[in-house]
């Protein structure tokens, strides 16, 4: 019974054929070059790249903090009278002759200006702790992005195989048109020969108006479901898209997929990625430490400045120690709130690997009962296709009335849905599993 479905799906392939030729001028992408397409054109994967590209360029930005920080400033000015002004009194040796004091004025235009350098000596290691913690911002950065391709991926695999299911209900509804076609032939001669109806004969055009309007769903969301895919992996909407699929069956056992869950979970990028984040915690503990810590700095500048109408520049060495001497009390607090966080982020950490872990055991629970379902529809064909040829027999021979042999053309075709829709979803669950796993 197998090899006869086989051989019906042959056949309803083989009389779309040309139309399949014609196809072919538009654009047709396999699963792996929708794949491609996705990861390279799909919104969530450059936000993820550029997302990358930022925390790198973080990583640059604190670097820099090893080096002197120079600075330039200058000013000009001018005032509406004299800034400084003095009274200088004048003295004569003339006894009882006294002139009035001597006014001096001075600041009322003046240039400054000058270069500083100033390098930190030390500060509590924290310039050295927000580098590692910018190399571990990028590093987060790369495993979100590995997160994003097993997403896009998932989603890529599930729209893909949801057009290859619709286009095997299609081909099963092409089957069911022919069984259908030769049912009304045998009501036709039946209800010239007297044995049946007209009343048969237009239980039978109702059957062909049932899939006719199967047939047009079908065509819609084959149309709606390809627009979403072509979206979803970058493709011009104003261009054709189509894909190029092989056949969905037969498939094999997914025995030779089993991974261990606790070892899958533990290498899988959200795993290191929540690693990441307690060495963060750890490096957040280190930052709140040396904000505690004296700050001990050296610099050099070279000022000028014009102020009296003489120009005067001038190099300097200067040194600064600065220490938090009141911060200590409240810094005491937010080590210990720091060191809190770390803790949760280990706690969090310990529990979403256990979700994992979870997660493919169930994944694989479903993988297998996929395996079972498609196993089942197999059986359920092989059984409605013995049925119909039973009551086509009996139909012919009288015996069967043709209410139950459009009943058992209906379950065949049913038996073929279940078996394409079970087929598809094993593959996608399939590649879930190996995404979640890594294989």
């Amino acid at each position: 019974m197998k090899r006869s479905f086989w051989l019906l799906v042959a056949a309803a392939a083989a009389t779309g054929s040309a139309a399949a030729q014609e196809a072919t001028v538009a654009g047709r992408y396999t699963l792996e070059e929708c794949r491609t397409l996705a990861l390279e054109n799909n919104t969530k994967m450059k936000n993820g790249r550029l997302a990358l590209e930022a925390a790198t360029q973080t990583r640059r930005e604190a670097f820099t903090h090893y080096f002197p920080t120079v600075s330039a400033a200058g000013m000009a000015f001018t005032a509406s009278h004299d800034m400084l002004k003095l009274s200088v009194p004048i003295e004569l040796p003339i006894p009882g002759l006294q002139l009035p004091p001597l006014g001096i004025g001075m600041m009322k235009n003046g240039l400054m200006g000058g270069v500083t350098a100033f390098q930190p000596v030390f500060a509590g290691r924290q310039v050295a702790v927000g580098n590692r913690l910018a190399r571990i911002g990028e590093e987060a950065g790369g495993l979100k992005l590995r997160v994003s391709e097993r997403e896009v991926t998932e989603t890529v695999e599930r729209y893909f195989w949801q057009v290859v299911a619709l286009r095997g209900k299609l081909r099963t509804l092409d089957a069911a048109d022919r069984q259908v076609a030769r049912i009304r032939s045998d009501v036709e001669a039946a209800v010239r020969a007297g044995i049946a109806t007209r009343n048969d004969l237009l239980r039978v055009e109702l059957r062909q108006q049932e899939l006719a309007g199967s047939r047009l769903k079908v065509d819609n969301g084959i149309r709606v479901s390809l627009l979403l895919l072509a979206q979803y992996v970058g493709a011009p909407l104003t261009e054709p898209f189509d894909i190029e699929a092989g056949e969905i069956g037969p498939i094999d056992s997914p025995e030779g997929w089993y991974t261990d869950p606790a070892a899958a979970a533990e290498a899988r990028p959200e795993a290191r990625l929540l690693d990441r984040q307690v060495e963060a915690s750890r490096q957040q503990i280190r930052m709140t430490r040396g904000k505690n810590m004296p700050t001990v700095g050296v610099g050099a500048g070279y000022l000028y400045h014009d102020l009296t109408g003489q120009s005067n520049d001038f190099g300097m060495l200067f040194a600064s120690v600065s220490v938090p001497i009141t911060g200590w009390w409240g810094g005491s607090h937010a080590v210990r709130r720091e060191q809190l966080k770390r803790q949760q982020a280990e706690n969090e950490r310990r529990q979403a690997v256990e979700l994992m872990e979870v997660e493919i055991s169930q994944c694989w629970n479903e993988l297998q009962e996929a395996y079972a379902q498609v196993q089942l529809s197999e059986r359920s064909i092989a059984s409605a296709s013995e049925n119909l040829r039973l009551n086509e027999e009996y139909f012919r021979a009288g015996t069967a009335a043709l209410s139950d042999l459009l009943d058992a053309q209906t379950l065949l075709q049913q038996s073929h849905d279940q078996w394409t829709e079970a087929t598809t979803d094993y593959r996608v669950k399939l590649a879930k599993y190996q995404l979640l796993t890594l294989h």
